[in-house]
């Protein structure tokens, strides 16, 4: 299952929509160009969140059908809210027992999810088993402890207020987002061809303002645990942050990094 769904703050769609909606859609559109699929196909989106991903299938991959499937029910009806069409349908379900019988998609993707799965590796069977023979199965993650840069200085102004941060901070929770790691697990399950991918985005905001609302003040473990203070130490936080970010002044100019895998079964 998902780990600490309302610990992390999976509870507003909106919210979330608010900070990482805007680079979710970002890293999609690049992740579906990457995998290069034919229109008309059956697609699985597994952890699908606010639909970032399903919505981006929906426009780029000319799907025949998708199945978005997310333990949330707050980024469910969120999804559904924005994602409107007679092609999709939404169901309640985790990675590890997903709501769809053996064989029945082409394509099987999941964004950004992968690494809040408790046991990844046994989430594996069952992506292989959802799959058609010969489809390609892929997910991509945040590089949490590398360049996904506007989280990973959150993290060190947090630990450096707060030592006792380390147990929320995301490079360290998910260390193992990187590219050996992803492809140990494809490997593992008995995938074939597994290949990796970084997928960097430019980042500007105009003021660090501007990155402080995208970061700490929408939906997810970073803006969870900045709510968490009491006023004074969320503005130390954000003086610390401020400072890690741009420490001249000016505009906040950041790489946000995914790293990405490909398989077919």
């Amino acid at each position: 299952m998902f780990d600490g769904i309302e610990a992390d703050g999976w509870t507003d769609g909106a919210a979330y929509d608010v900070g990482m909606g805007r680079w979710s859609r970002s890293v999609a559109e690049i992740f579906l160009g990457w995998l290069n699929r034919r229109p008309g196909l059956t697609w699985l989106d597994v952890g699908c969140g606010t639909g970032a991903l399903t919505a981006t299938i929906l426009a780029k991959a000319r799907p025949e059908r998708v199945l978005a499937v997310d333990p949330s029910a707050a980024f469910l009806a969120h999804a559904r809210a924005v994602c409107v069409d007679p092609r999709i349908a939404f169901e309640s379900g985790e990675m590890e027992d997903i709501p769809a019988p053996d064989g029945s998609f082409d394509a099987v993707v999941s964004g950004l999810a992968l690494n809040f799965v408790d046991r990844p590796r046994f989430a594996m069977p069952e992506l292989r088993r959802v799959a058609k023979p010969g489809a390609v199965v892929a997910a991509y993650v945040w590089d949490y402890g590398g360049r996904m840069e506007p989280l990973r200085k959150f993290w060190e102004a947090a630990t450096e207020c707060d030592p006792d941060a380390t147990e929320f901070d995301e490079t360290r929770r998910f260390e193992d987002c990187d590219p050996e790691h992803l492809s140990g697990l494809f490997e593992g399950a008995g995938f074939d061809s597994v290949e990796t991918k970084a997928i960097d985005l430019p980042l500007a905001f105009e003021n660090f303002e501007t990155c402080w609302r995208a970061v700490a003040t929408g939906c997810g473990p970073a803006p969870s645990y900045a709510a968490s203070l009491d006023d004074g130490a969320r503005e130390a936080l954000k003086r610390a942050y401020r400072q890690a970010l741009c420490p001249h002044g000016g505009g906040v100019r950041a790489t946000a990094r995914a790293w990405a895998v490909r398989a077919v079964t």
